[in-house]
């Protein structure tokens, strides 16, 4: 766990790997016209595309990451 301090003094790199081992992101796309769901790691690489996102959250938690919604 971070100090106050230490966080105040995170540098955009610190930042952007925060949540890197824990979090993966779930956003709903639109590919070729058709809806789906892109799996983004926490630095914003795309990892992963489902048609569904019970699906996109389930293939998050079978890799023991964090599954958070963006919309």
């Amino acid at each position: 766990m971070q100090t106050i301090e230490e966080m105040r003094h995170m540098t955009a790199n610190d930042l952007a790997m925060l949540g890197m081992q824990d979090i993966a992101y779930v956003k709903p796309v639109t590919v070729n016209g058709a809806a789906g769901y892109a799996i983004h790691a926490a630095d914003g690489t795309q990892m992963a595309l489902t048609g569904d996102r019970a699906i996109a959250f389930a293939v998050v938690r079978q890799n023991e990451l964090e599954p958070v919604s963006v919309h």
